[in-house]
């Protein structure tokens, strides 16, 4: 219970400080978004309607600094992030309501693939190691080492331009109503083939060579042996007794992964003009919407917040030497 405590006294005070800098770094940037908003819809917006934009978007300069404060925390306990400047008058979770579940769907089923056929592989390489299969290692490592935008501009060049297999851009056929049919289905799935094949080529390298290292460590202890000793099956000793307790950290790593779906891949989605929250971030930086970068960071914030807690749990579930005390 103390464990738990403490964990959970620790990631409070964690998302108030990430809120904290969330509200003061937007701040800070140069610019005026009031004016841009109204040069941008010139003819539309009034300039006289100027102090109630400030008002409304929460930059009230009549307010002091800490009263905004304030007031930002009495908006994000109603549920209320503000309303988009790029996107005026869509509210903020609107907007992140339409790209997150592209950033999930699409870096979520690539990761997690990553993961298991990354652990899959690295349990076989570390069962096996000295023979032909850690000839795999450095071939995946030189792909991991490629750096991201790099790797995807290749990808497109190869398959994209050069034989046209996949689209270059985008998330699906523009000309189809999104809608729960497999007409749509399949061409999300076929407009992310390529952005989620690049990802698994980048990131599978550090599950197979985590899990081969920690294969390799346990395979030398006394239950291993004697599991051996007993008669057991090859097959049952990896599986069974290696790799289920070689799997601890890669377990953590992967709780941890999973709140960096929510952020997305940037550069991925920048690449491949794919309509996710990493995607979405960047124009909002472009376009100096304080609300809608505000939204993004929070939304990531609390996805790797929850993610770290859930790595905590569950390492401590399955290994309980974590929370005792020492």
């Amino acid at each position: 219970m103390k464990f738990m405590t403490r964990r959970i006294v620790f990631y409070l005070i964690t998302a108030w400080a990430a809120v904290t800098i969330n509200f003061f770094i937007p701040r800070l940037m140069p610019g005026d978004p009031v004016k841009a908003l109204i040069a941008k819809n010139q003819g539309k917006i009034p300039t006289d309607a100027m102090p109630a934009l400030y008002a409304m978007f929460g930059l009230d300069e009549q307010k002091p600094l800490l009263q905004q404060y304030f007031d930002y925390w009495g908006t994000l306990f109603r549920g209320d992030l503000g309303i988009s400047f790029a996107f005026f008058p869509m509210p903020v979770t609107e907007v992140i309501g339409q790209a997150l579940p592209w950033t999930v769907g699409l870096v979520g089923i690539a990761t997690i693939i990553s993961f298991f056929v990354g652990t899959l592989i690295g349990t076989g390489i570390g069962w096996r190691r000295g023979t032909w299969a850690d000839s795999l290692l450095p071939i995946s490592t030189f792909f991991s080492a490629v750096p991201y935008f790099w790797l995807g501009l290749i990808a497109i060049f190869t398959f994209s331009v050069t034989l046209g297999w996949f689209p270059s851009s985008g998330s699906y056929d523009r000309s189809l109503i999104p809608a729960w049919n497999w007409e749509f289905v399949s061409s999300v799935l076929y407009y992310g083939t390529l952005p989620a094949l690049t990802i698994v080529i980048s990131s599978i390298s550090g599950w197979i060579l985590g899990m081969r290292n920690m294969v390799v460590t346990v395979s030398s202890e006394d239950y291993v042996t004697v599991a051996q000793a007993k008669g057991l099956s090859e097959r049952r000793v990896m599986f069974g007794y290696a790799a289920r307790n070689a799997i601890l950290p890669q377990v953590s790593s992967f709780a941890l992964s999973l709140g960096f779906i929510v952020g997305g891949t940037l550069i991925m989605e920048m690449v491949f003009t794919y309509q996710g929250i990493g995607f979405l971030l960047f124009n909002a930086v472009n376009a100096k919407d304080y609300p809608l970068m505000q939204g993004c960071f929070l939304v990531i914030t609390i996805a790797v917040l929850a993610a770290n807690i859930l790595a905590d749990f569950v390492y401590a579930f399955l290994d309980p030497r974590t929370r005792q005390e020492g």
